[in-house]
């Protein structure tokens, strides 16, 4: 709440920020009450997960008598400002309210089938009109590997290669990603236009079939990976050329996280 609060009296345009509440079941009523009265007048939403396990909508029936969504909808943590994540086990009452609050949703398919908690009714959710986005949940920031999961897992699990279409992941990847990043930043994201923060990538990538709009998306899934991309820009700034951070002095990076690991593996243990 600090952080919000210094950002709104004193904005930069490349932070931004929102309430993390983990998870539903870890959360009283009275916290989520303190919770909504804090985010009070500072314009931000939630973050939470929902449902990710079908023991979430377990403990929410047991202990309050309702779902999750449902519950969620009744502390006021919903809205277009709010975003859960995985909402794999919720039902089609829970479904509408989501569409109904304009709540947004993030999908992990990687970090779904680490913990073999399901598979989510993605297209279900798209053709309600619902936003999902595509994240990754502590796996890597490969999201090109988190197109090509989205693509494979839910056509594996329905058996039918007729679901989820290449246009499909790549929509929620760019189209909605970009949505749901604009509730953070005041300017455009996922945009070249006037106006917009100036973020792109460039792609060392060479079909050996044409590109076209036609099968733009299942290069995408198919040929493009993450190792592909040499430079970044973000907000106008060049942090990576030819593949080398401009910006960051990686290798002392990496040698600070592996000082840190083992206390951070002991403590842990110890839980």
């Amino acid at each position: 709440m600090r952080f919000l609060k210094r950002q709104r009296a004193d904005p930069n345009p490349k932070l931004g920020a929102t309430f993390g509440l983990h998870a539903a079941f870890t959360l009283s009523d009275a916290t989520l009450a303190a919770c909504r009265a804090a985010a009070a007048g500072l314009g931000a939403g939630f973050h939470i997960h929902v449902a990710e396990d079908p023991a979430d909508e377990t403990d929410s029936l047991d202990r309050y008598g309702v779902r999750v969504a449902e519950r969620l909808a009744q502390q006021g943590i919903l809205g277009s400002s709010t975003l859960v994540a995985h909402a794999i086990h919720i039902d089609k009452r829970e479904m509408d309210i989501l569409r109904a609050t304009q709540t947004k949703v993030s999908h992990q398919p990687r970090s779904n089938m680490n913990n073999a908690v399901g598979v989510v009714e993605i297209e279900r959710m798209l053709d309600q009109g619902i936003t999902v986005g595509l994240g990754n949940d502590g796996f890597s920031n490969n999201m090109f590997s988190e197109i090509q999961t989205a693509y494979l897992l839910h056509r594996a699990s329905k058996g039918d290669p007729r679901v989820l279409p290449g246009g499909r992941p790549v929509e929620m990847a760019f189209d909605h990603n970009a949505v749901i990043a604009g509730l953070f930043f005041p300017r455009p994201v996922g945009a070249l236009a006037p106006g917009a923060f100036a973020d792109i990538i460039m792609l060392d990538y060479h079909p050996c079939t044409p590109l076209t709009d036609g099968n733009y998306p299942w290069h995408l899934v198919f040929g493009m990976d993450g190792s592909h991309v040499t430079h970044t820009i973000c907000g106008g700034q060049l942090l990576m050329k030819d593949r080398e951070l401009l910006t960051l002095d990686e290798a002392a990076v990496v040698a600070h996280a592996r000082r840190l690991a083992p206390a951070i593996w002991g403590r842990m243990q110890e839980l």
